[in-house]
């Protein structure tokens, strides 16, 4: 995979991020090609070494197409459900790793469907709000649109999804 300076790309743990520049450097006497990134979350800055780039999970901002996929997920009512608390986090953490959006998009609505039946945990809330600005950021930089209008797109679609959740669960039964 090539970058170039002046892409936007996603780093898993900081979001939408703009590689701002690209050179060779020394850390403790090691000479490598440095990724030298702004993470447009909080406009910090980071570097990443390029061997380390798909160990870390940097990749180019999705495209349309990956967008209508996403929304499609989220409004599609199929919602993973844990009992267990510790395997419920530890498997949406791993999810969250990835930087996937199509995991994160499954994190989401997990932790959407349960924050309906209870309060999450404080680890939860913030996972749940990591993946929500996550998914929000990458929409509005896609669909070149404001972070709002983006926010409202993914709350309606997260709404429809339970809907459709709970339609099935009545028709079930």
């Amino acid at each position: 995979m090539t970058f170039k300076v002046g892409q936007k790309v996603v780093y898993p743990s900081h979001g939408v991020s703009l590689i701002e520049k690209i050179e060779e450097g020394s850390i403790d006497g090691v000479e490598q090609v440095y990724f030298y990134l702004r993470f447009l979350s909080n406009n910090s800055k980071g570097m990443v070494p390029k061997a380390n780039l798909d160990l870390v999970g940097l990749r180019p901002l999705c495209d349309a197409k990956a967008i209508r996929n996403l929304f499609a997920i989220l409004e599609d009512g199929n919602i993973d459900t844990y009992k267990d608390w510790k395997g419920r986090y530890k498997q949406n953490l791993d999810k969250m790793k990835t930087g996937n959006l199509t995991d994160v998009a499954e994190v989401l609505k997990n932790l959407r469907l349960v924050s309906e039946k209870k309060s999450l945990s404080f680890r939860e809330k913030k996972m749940y709000e990591r993946a929500k600005y996550f998914i929000v950021s990458e929409v509005a930089h896609v669909k070149n649109i404001d972070e709002e209008k983006a926010l409202e797109l993914v709350e309606e679609a997260l709404e429809c999804s339970l809907a459709k959740r709970s339609q099935a669960i009545k028709a079930a039964s």
